[in-house]
């Protein structure tokens, strides 16, 4: 479980998050929406310890990020918004790399990389430099990197962004999985469409704040709207005119 309370961070005189707080629980799925700059992705780097936020408190599993990073990054698996592979590295060394950093056996990581490679269906791309993947195939690569060590929470940046109709279902089947098997999850995204589809919970953020932290339908029926989309920019909207 991820516990978010009264984040604060400003660069300069832009407070790019005001007071965020929500808690993003065990075997479901979270979506954290918003439009570009409303704060999310220095919301999700202050999450995974990129970044240290000015006031607040980050719990993951009840251990404080601020007070024991290392033991956070361990309960984590994290998809940057910049996927970060070493290009020069097949898809199987950049996961060993990173199972080894995690302090994982060899026996161990060779059996959760190979399981990984077969459940995320890498098998022809395993043996190959990343140099020259397509986006999908960057993604799989990354999102194997970041579970190697069996993290209970995963964090996933935009993980759709880029990958073709194909890639896009198998990895909202992959998200599925990772909650049937009792995990947290947390992912951003712009793609209405997938967040009705994949989100037990929303949070909305909109200039460094929660407007909204509800389930898909109370948000629909909070705003009156008959999807989401539709609720979604009400929110927004109405958020919009307040800060005016």
């Amino acid at each position: 479980m991820i516990e978010v309370k009264d984040l604060h961070k400003a660069f300069g005189d832009v407070k790019a998050v005001d007071g965020v707080s929500f808690t993003a629980r065990d075997g479901e799925i979270t979506g954290l929406l918003g439009p570009n700059g409303a704060g999310k992705t220095t919301t999700l780097r202050m999450l995974y310890t990129l970044m240290k936020p000015d006031r607040g408190q980050v719990l993951v599993d009840g251990t404080d990020a601020a007070a024991d990073p290392l033991a956070v990054r361990r309960a984590l698996g994290v998809l940057p918004d910049a996927r970060g592979l070493y290009k020069r590295l097949t898809a199987r060394e950049n996961i060993d790399y990173f199972g080894r950093l995690h302090g994982l056996s060899a026996d161990v990581l060779a059996s959760r990389r190979d399981d990984l490679i077969r459940t995320l269906e890498m098998q022809d791309i395993a043996e190959r430099r990343t140099e020259g993947f397509s986006q999908g195939q960057r993604v799989k690569t990354a999102i194997a990197r970041a579970l190697v060590h069996d993290p209970r929470n995963v964090i996933l940046d935009e993980p759709t962004n880029g990958l073709d109709v194909m890639a896009t279902r198998a990895l909202r089947q992959f998200m599925r999985q990772l909650k049937d098997e009792g995990r947290c999850v947390l992912f951003s995204s712009h793609i209405m469409q997938e967040v009705a589809a994949l989100c037990d919970r929303i949070v909305v953020i909109a200039h460094g704040r929660v407007v909204a932290d509800e389930s898909p339908q109370a948000l629909r029926e909070q705003t009156g709207a008959t999807n989401l989309e539709d609720a979604f920019v009400k929110i927004i909207g109405s958020e919009e005119g307040l800060a005016a």
